[in-house]
């Protein structure tokens, strides 16, 4: 199995090698694998259908592989002498809904895969593998996050993960516990389109920004650098950066709320993210607005949209008792705005990737 993920905070800043803090949800892919006699590949998916490929044509493909494909190859780079197989995949995540379903999917096909076949790989390099598949296969340019977070996650703990060198720490989250607060997911049923154009335009802008400020990643720019070389950017360039650059210093600020149980400061963190990637950043909509505010307004402690934006869902962090109360408040205001009902999972901080003896 591997989990999808949820991001407490830290986005649209992997790609761009800064700092993100996710946890593993207990929503999971789950695939059971078997070896074949020949060197076909059959992938048979409750939620996506079945498909069926050779695995020496794999290489031979020019055009965009599907997520099975893209795994399976990026499988067999790791190790040359895969062989045929059969795998039946299932998913409790919810596909398009910013929770990281297709990385989950890919990091479970790619660690059955090798290890039916007795290649055991540790968790980073089954996720640089996911990674490869999403990018290079499926052409969506995906960050390190959600493969990392899907391999590498940890029960009652989220993953301040440093995208340029990409070590973790497990940071203690103690939500969904006893009075402790709860996370709720707010689906908006509002799917999400990730290899269309708008997740690359603003991947474009950020890479456009520190080409134009002379450095490798925005990572290494600050406000001050950007106030200074304002005349070398583009509006859309300067906000999208400005975006970035806030991000991670809320990350790092998250995190240290986060150890302390300062839930109050914590969820005003999330606000102003949510703030940030709607007014700087531009990847809200107003399903996603609405909710952020809805749940604010009834006792949340803060909320945000999650996920790369578009669509998807919103993460609030609740006290336990208005709970009730604010997934009322939400079904409300939906209501009144002609929204689709929206949908509420309370995240548990999981496990990550791992076979189910």
């Amino acid at each position: 199995m591997a989990p999808g993920r949820v991001n407490v905070i830290g986005e649209h800043t992997d790609y761009n090698n800064g700092f993100v803090l996710p946890f593993a949800l207990e929503n999971a892919v789950f695939v059971a694998a078997a070896l074949r006699s020949d060197d076909r590949v059959v992938v048979s998916s409750r939620q996506l259908g079945t498909s069926s490929f050779h695995l020496d044509d794999l290489g031979k493909v020019s055009e965009r592989l599907g997520h099975a494909q893209a795994a399976i190859q990026a499988a067999r780079e790791e190790c040359p002498h895969l062989t045929g197989m059969n795998l039946v995949v299932d998913s409790s995540i919810p596909i398009g809904s910013g929770l990281s379903s297709s990385a989950a999917f890919i990091c479970a096909l790619i660690l059955a895969a090798t290890d039916l076949t007795g290649n055991s790989l540790g968790p980073e390099t089954i996720a640089r593998a996911a990674r490869r598949a999403e990018t290079e296969g499926v052409g969506v340019p995906v960050g390190p996050m959600d493969p990392m977070v899907s391999m590498c996650g940890k029960a009652g703990h989220a993953l301040f993960l440093d995208c340029q060198t990409l070590d973790i720490d497990h940071v203690p989250f103690r939500v969904s516990v006893g009075d402790s607060p709860t996370v709720i997911v707010i689906d908006t049923r509002t799917p999400r389109r990730l290899a269309g154009g708008e997740y690359a335009e603003r991947r474009r802008a950020c890479v456009g920004a520190a080409v134009a400020l002379n450095v490798a990643s925005l990572r290494e720019v600050t406000l001050d650098m950007l106030q200074q070389d304002d005349d070398l950017l583009t509006d859309d360039q300067r906000r999208r950066a400005r975006h970035v650059i806030t991000e991670n210093s809320r990350v790092l600020a998250a995190v240290d709320a986060m150890r302390d149980d300062n839930f109050e400061a914590l969820g005003k963190l999330l606000s102003a993210s949510h703030r940030s990637l709607a007014d700087d950043f531009g990847v809200s909509i107003p399903e996603l607005d609405v909710a952020a505010e809805a749940a604010v307004d009834a006792g949340a402690y803060g909320a945000r949209m999650t996920g790369a934006g578009f669509g998807g869902c919103v993460i609030a962090l609740v006290p336990t008792e208005r709970v009730h109360q604010v997934q009322e408040a939400l079904t409300s205001a939906f209501r009144e705005r002609d929204f689709d009902p929206p949908g509420f999972l309370h995240a548990k901080p999981s496990a990550g990737a791992h076979r189910i003896d």
